[in-house]
């Protein structure tokens, strides 16, 4: 079972899309904590979910672990599921406002950066961590038998 987690693809480009992924969701998940107001709880009662200061903390808590796992290489595909939950539901609750108010291309627009994250957690899922991660390393020295 572990081998099949942590088995990745041998590329070595993988680690821009790890780290750009990683990087985000580390730096947004902090910001969570830090700025609770704009960026935690509070953005959350803005658009409307239930238990905002609860989600603000638990959200904030998946994106800093995820994001770290994610940077280092380490169980990559595991910690992208999540990283793939929050942009659905993020895309899903503050996009769909805008593309009823604001059209389509509003909408595009607005979300590119949730596409490409969604996107690049998606290529984490499917590929791995890549050549150079610690999901590499243990593989290559044995991993579960």
């Amino acid at each position: 079972m572990l081998r099949k987690l942590i088995n990745s693809d041998n590329s070595k480009t993988t680690i821009l899309v790890r780290l750009i992924v990683g990087a985000v969701f580390f730096s947004e998940g902090i910001q969570k904590f830090l700025f609770p107001d704009t960026l935690g709880a509070g953005r959350f009662a803005k658009i409307g979910l239930p238990s905002p200061e609860f989600l603000g903390s638990f959200v904030g808590f998946f994106e800093i672990l995820c994001g770290a796992l994610i940077l280092i290489g380490l169980f990559t595909r595991l910690a992208s599921i999540p990283i793939i939950i929050i942009m659905i539901v993020a895309i899903a609750t503050t996009k769909a406002e805008v593309l009823k108010n604001d059209g389509f291309w509003e909408m595009l627009h607005g979300s590119r950066t949730d596409w490409a994250m969604l996107l690049g957690g998606i290529l984490l899922l499917i590929e791995g961590a890549g050549k150079w991660s610690f999901d590499k390393k243990i593989s290559q020295n044995g991993g579960e038998k």
